[in-house]
């Protein structure tokens, strides 16, 4: 038997294991890693590289890629590593130098105030601590910081680093904290744009380092403060809190699409207060249906409901979050369900921007799966390059088009091509020029009809 051949029986064996986020197998997602077969053809190691070490299915990979290796014949000893891939945004363009090595930032918002979002947040964040995951908290309420109050790290002072002039964030059980509660000046007084600027400043110029997912405790409202943020820091994803009353739903409403317009997926909504058990019956005393009409109306996917629970106010008083205070409970059961959902979305939504646009030389097009759009689109490279918007082609005053049909070769191709944002791909061409191309611009376009497809295994 060749090494060939032995390998292949070994991917063959792999491919029998399905990732359910991707709905493809293990080897066609690219996490069989560092393969090596010892010279007596019967010992064989292996690395399996999944997205995120709080995979919540990591243990069966491991489990069933022992077992299908196991059971080919010539096998006789399997050797399975687990990792992750390195933490990095998936996104390009300028990041702030702190936010670059953050593979995920979550924004947790609820545009009003008193439902429990702060709570949601800790929680949330030391829940997915819990799976495995390096995790940070940003409280980005400058008005009325919570994060001083919930968690109660040793040095509960931000320190500058002299040299840099960076910030280095607190540090409770693990999770890195920054919140202007720890700056040394509790609550601000002050105007909307001085306090977008202070959000700016803590959030980009803190010594984050390698983190799997940051969440941010959004502020309530949907103004400066709150675009500030969305334009900053590359969300991959928004998780919404509200109560069952109907005021609490019109100011969700607002929150939810505003992400909708900066193309943030929301994925899941946590209705919290909504019961409580007593005497052997559930009561609802603040009604019924809040969580479930977001969830309706805007289609997001996922809705967990919290109970009216002392332990849970409790616990954000003391300085200890609920999930770390009781990990068996009924509270911790929920959050961890909720963190399961956080990262399977996550891991969705970082396949579908990475895979959304991609050039295929084999038939010289650009392909376009985008998010939410079920229908695959081909568009010729120079369609893409003349459709340009910028200012390099088009005069911003009056609307001049600059860059004229036969400036682009028709047999243009495009050298890069990579995610921005949740919206758009950055394309860069041969000439240097770097085209933003947003997702809703590239559906507009004129399509190349009659595509050869070529074979599945070559578009992948």
């Amino acid at each position: 038997m060749s090494l060939e051949m032995a390998e292949k029986d070994v991917l063959t064996a792999l491919s029998q294991i399905i990732d359910p986020d991707f709905g493809t197998d293990i080897v066609s997602c690219g996490f069989v890693k560092d393969l090596h077969i010892d010279d007596a053809f019967k010992e064989v190691s292996f690395r399996l590289e999944l997205t995120t070490p709080a995979c919540p299915i990591k243990d069966m990979f491991e489990q069933k890629a022992n077992e299908f290796v196991a059971a080919i014949p010539w096998v006789e000893k399997v050797n399975v590593m687990m990792s992750s891939q390195p933490a990095k945004s998936a996104f390009t363009g300028e990041l702030p130098k702190g936010l670059r090595t953050i593979s995920n930032i979550i924004a947790v918002s609820s545009c009003k105030g008193g439902v429990g979002k702060s709570t949601i947040a800790v929680n949330l964040a030391y829940t997915l601590a819990d799976m495995g995951a390096r995790v940070g908290i940003f409280d980005a309420d400058v008005y009325g910081p919570s994060l001083p109050t919930m968690v109660s790290p040793e040095n509960r002072l931000l320190e500058m680093n002299p040299e840099n002039r960076t910030i280095i964030p607190a540090e409770y059980l693990g999770v890195k904290l920054v919140s202007f509660g720890f700056a040394g000046q509790g609550r601000a007084i002050m105007r909307g744009p001085m306090v977008s600027g202070v959000i700016n400043q803590l959030l980009t110029t803190a010594e984050w380092g390698v983190l799997d997912y940051l969440v941010i405790d959004m502020p309530p409202g949907t103004g400066d403060i709150q675009l500030t943020l969305c334009q900053v820091a590359p969300l991959t994803a928004a998780v919404i809190v509200t109560t069952p009353q109907k005021l609490a739903f019109i100011d969700v409403a607002k929150g939810v699409r505003m992400f909708s317009k900066l193309k943030v997926p929301c994925v899941a909504v946590v209705e919290n207060m909504c019961y409580f058990d007593a005497d052997g019956k559930r009561y609802y005393p603040f009604g019924k249906g809040s969580g479930a009409q977001v969830v309706q109306q805007f289609g997001i996917p996922h809705l967990f409901d919290l109970p009216i629970q002392p332990t849970l106010s409790a616990s954000g008083d003391s300085g200890m979050p609920e999930v770390v205070a009781d990990p068996q409970g009924e509270v911790a059961k929920t959050f961890q369900n909720l963190g399961v959902c956080v990262v399977q979305q996550c891991a969705k939504i970082r396949q579908q921007v990475s895979t959304a646009v991609s050039y295929d030389k084999s038939i010289r097009a650009i392909r376009v799966r985008v998010p939410d759009f079920t229908e695959e689109i081909f568009l010729h490279p120079a369609t893409v390059r003349r459709n340009d918007l910028s200012a390099q082609s088009v005069d911003e005053w009056t609307g001049e088009q600059k860059l004229q049909y036969g400036d682009v070769p028709e047999d243009i191709e495009p050298e890069d091509i990579r995610p921005m944002g949740n919206y758009a791909v950055s394309i860069t061409w041969p000439d240097g020029f770097s085209q933003i191309a947003p997702f809703d611009q590239l559906q507009t376009m004129e399509r190349l009809i009659n595509v050869p497809l070529p074979p599945i295994e070559s578009s992948r």
